[in-house]
């Protein structure tokens, strides 16, 4: 294991992964890469790409991605994709060792892949340029005092919230304590967060040599915007802001700026096996996958204590389709990078008798010299 500060970034995206084009067909180190790998051979002995690993028995679709990091059970799915989450991977990491950093998890790009441990969707941040203000513009003494008075504010409506609830407690039924026990949970989660920002609001914040950002790319722009992500996680993790990452890289009807490429990413993930489509969805996976590539090499080149940050941060890296054409969820895309494992090239389950998902997040977080609480929690 890594011997300093372990971290985590969990990217989810939405509409699949060709996977033809993604899963080796041999086994073990000596795979022979598939077109997707080819742009990850440089890395090669840095991560692992698994296939036969699924969230069993979960309905097809695309509500399916909100439980992609959670791993809820199938029956917790209701009415179609209304799913009945618990906490997701992220959430359970930031509440083991979120007190180090300023932020103890960045939950960006939009979407819905972090939930809390009451199953409640954490709101996601996709305004790149206020995520950059945020870990690293330092704000003005008035900017300042009006934070701490926010804070105080904040703390003090949440002590009026739990003496009437404490003080409802006894005339309750044993589900209605239930209930209120789980609302004085999350009050007493906001409140540590509220103690953590009152300990860092007067500290400064890291100084960065990159502009501050002026554009968004909330549309029409998905590489470009996917790439400012990118940025902006290593810029954080490599000041140590937060040491829990959880990323949602979103497409779909964006019309893209590359060459022979006519369909949205949409409609050339529901190729209906017509290989004109799957030839344009392949040009847009593959610039995908070249922006991942370039992640790991900015991870890969950034050292700390003679370690690369690559080392030290296990990068997953995943979807909740693995046929997005037929809306299809077992045997999915995933691949692991860095962390300091022993990566063993590609790790072959059974394809038709998929390896639940959530052992490999339980073996992530003894990676991070964390155990998990209860299986279904991770």
């Amino acid at each position: 294991q890594p011997a300093g500060p372990r971290r985590m970034v969990l990217i989810g995206r939405p509409l699949g992964l060709h996977t033809p084009y993604f899963f080796p067909e041999r086994a073990g180190r000596t795979y022979e890469p598939t077109r997707y790998l080819r742009i990850l051979e440089p890395h090669r002995n840095l991560f692992t790409v698994f296939s036969g690993m699924s969230h069993r028995g979960y309905p097809g679709g695309h509500g399916t991605l909100a439980a992609l990091m959670t791993g809820v059970s199938a029956e917790a799915f209701r009415n179609g994709n209304d799913v009945h989450n618990t906490i997701s991977l992220d959430q359970e990491v930031a509440s083991r060792i979120g007190t180090d950093t300023r932020y103890p998890c960045l939950v960006l790009g939009g979407g819905d892949l972090a939930w809390s441990r009451r199953g409640v969707r954490v709101p996601s941040q996709d305004r790149a340029t206020q995520v950059f203000r945020q870990l690293f513009i330092q704000g003005t003494p008035a900017e300042v005092a009006r934070e701490i008075q926010r804070i105080r504010d904040g703390q003090s409506i949440l002590d009026g919230v739990r003496a009437q609830a404490q003080a409802m407690h006894a005339n309750l039924g044993v589900d209605d304590r239930h209930r209120l026990d789980l609302f004085l949970s999350s009050v007493r989660e906001a409140e540590q967060r509220l103690q953590q920002d009152e300990a860092w609001v007067n500290r400064p914040k890291p100084r960065v040599t990159a502009a501050p950002l002026t554009d968004d790319f909330l549309t029409g722009q998905m590489l470009d915007r996917s790439r400012q992500w990118y940025d902006l996680v290593h810029l954080a993790l490599q000041t140590d802001s937060t040491r829990v990452v959880s990323l949602h890289l979103y497409s779909h009807a964006e019309r893209l700026n590359l060459e022979g490429v006519t369909l949205t990413p949409h409609d050339a993930s529901h190729h209906g096996q017509d290989e004109s489509k799957i030839g344009q969805l392949a040009r847009i996976e593959e610039a995908e996958i070249r922006l991942f590539a370039g992640f790991l090499e900015k991870l890969k080149t950034t050292t700390e204590r003679s370690e690369t940050l690559l080392n030290r941060t296990a990068v997953f890296y995943a979807t909740n389709l693995g046929n997005a054409s037929a809306h299809t969820v077992d045997n999915l895309p995933i691949l692991l990078a860095g962390g300091g494992f022993r990566h063993q090239g590609h790790v072959a389950y059974n394809r038709r008798d998929n390896i639940p998902l959530p052992n490999l997040f339980v073996r992530m977080m003894q990676q991070m010299g964390l155990e998990s609480r209860d299986r279904k929690s991770t």
